[in-house]
């Protein structure tokens, strides 16, 4: 996967962050069905240290509406701005295999665009299937986004696991010119079961959401959310992120951040 040709065209400050390229195996799942599941990213020790360092930020953090006009989401815990949260967090937006997947799919310059999280209480958390960008055009290649998932509690059926339409991607238009209800179940959709540690990385114009809690056990997720270069962020670092954030980080996460 490493030839020359991919090597050179790397920016230099991706290159000095380590970056490294997915498997053979890993960007045929990227092409061919939008997403793909790298295991054991975090260890279990480190993803509790997590969790417990997330739900003492609950309610000290801003929440995505403060920082941009995003619809209140019932039933869910939700946290943005998390990079401005310490260098705890670097490794979350800034971790190897995550930039070598982004740049498999935007195939260009990227930025990261934001890094937030969400937690499906019992009973809540379905969503309607959507792309986590505009519609594609006809003319448009699925190039514009990447998220990835960080899962700090395991992701089952029973806790609410995502759901993915394999190859949608691929598809023009959103899930509503297909569907009349994008909550109802769709005949291609599978529930993507992972381990805690497990990083989900998906081409974010594929169909997805968010499913029902029904057993009521933590489901933790942090969304590491990266976009083209040319394109505006969701969240727009040079003015959400901390002069103390700014001083510690260096020119290559500088870079990475568009700050």
């Amino acid at each position: 996967m490493k030839t020359d040709s991919i090597i050179s065209n790397i920016p230099h400050s991706l290159i000095n962050l380590g970056i490294i390229l997915p498997s053979q195996e890993e960007s045929k799942q990227l092409d061919e069905r939008g997403y793909v599941i790298l295991p054991n990213i975090m260890k279990k020790d480190q993803c509790q240290k997590m969790g417990v360092y997330l739900d003492e930020l609950e309610g000290q953090v801003p929440i995505e509406t403060e920082l941009k006009n995003f619809q209140v989401e019932a039933g869910t815990t939700r946290f943005a701005n998390l990079i401005d949260q310490g260098s705890i967090m670097d490794i979350f937006w800034s971790h190897p295999r995550l930039l070598g997947c982004v740049w498999h799919i935007i195939n260009r310059d990227f930025k990261v665009s934001s890094l937030n999280a969400r937690e499906p209480k019992l009973g809540q958390g379905h969503q309607g299937l959507h792309a986590d960008v505009s519609s594609r055009l006809v003319d448009q290649p699925a190039n514009q986004a990447v998220n990835c998932l960080w899962l700090l509690d395991g992701m089952t059926k029973e806790n609410g696991a995502t759901r993915f339409i394999p190859g949608s991607h691929k598809i023009i238009g959103k899930p509503s010119d297909y569907m009349k209800n994008t909550l109802d179940p769709h005949p291609d959709e599978i529930s993507v079961v992972a381990p805690q540690g497990a990083v989900v990385v998906y081409n974010a114009h594929s169909w997805h959401s968010g499913a029902t809690n029904h057993s009521g056990a933590r489901r933790r997720v942090l969304h590491a959310f990266y976009t083209a270069r040319e394109n505006p962020q969701q969240q727009l670092q040079k003015k959400w992120l901390s002069n103390a954030t700014k001083s510690r980080l260096d020119s290559d996460r500088c870079w990475l951040l568009d700050i």
